[in-house]
């Protein structure tokens, strides 16, 4: 008997999990992470530093990837009447919750890391796929396709 005819062969493919439909919930999952995580330290009266990787050349010549601080700009808001509001942003744009409505009222800085919670539930569950795919493609829109280089 062959190895190979003792195996279970089957076609498959690798998923890319960066081009599948529901790509753009983990995207929006560690931005809301991100905003819980600023919302607590501000509860507490810590500093917030989010860091990004970049590529630096230390004195050996050497290039090396490090961690750099970045900004985190805060999803809450307070307005002229001094009323809270968190935003949830996909891109530079605020996502709609329903119909007409893109925040969530918050009486005091306290209560946003339980707002956030009780969205990144909605999240998991699907409940903001439908606004999400709109938002990615008015996002799509904007952008032009590269064009090709032309043939030397």
């Amino acid at each position: 008997m062959s190895i190979l005819k003792s195996l279970k062969l089957t076609a498959a493919t690798p998923a890319n999990p960066g081009n599948s439909e529901h790509a753009f919930r983990s995207k929006l999952l560690h931005y809301l992470a991100e905003q819980r995580a600023l919302a607590e330290a501000e509860i507490a009266g810590t500093p917030f530093q989010a860091t990004k990787k970049v590529t630096r050349t230390n004195e050996a010549g050497e290039k090396v990837r490090v961690d750099a601080p970045r900004q985190v700009r805060k999803g809450w808001f307070t307005d002229a009447t001094g009323k809270m509001f968190f935003q949830l942003k996909y891109g530079s744009k605020p996502l709609e919750f329903a119909k007409g409505m893109n925040a969530v009222a918050v009486q005091d800085i306290k209560e946003v890391p339980v707002i956030i919670g009780s969205i990144i539930d909605a999240i998991n569950a699907g409940e903001l796929d439908p606004q999400l795919t709109a938002a990615i493609a008015e996002r799509k829109a904007n952008f032009k396709p590269k064009a090709k280089k032309a043939a030397a």
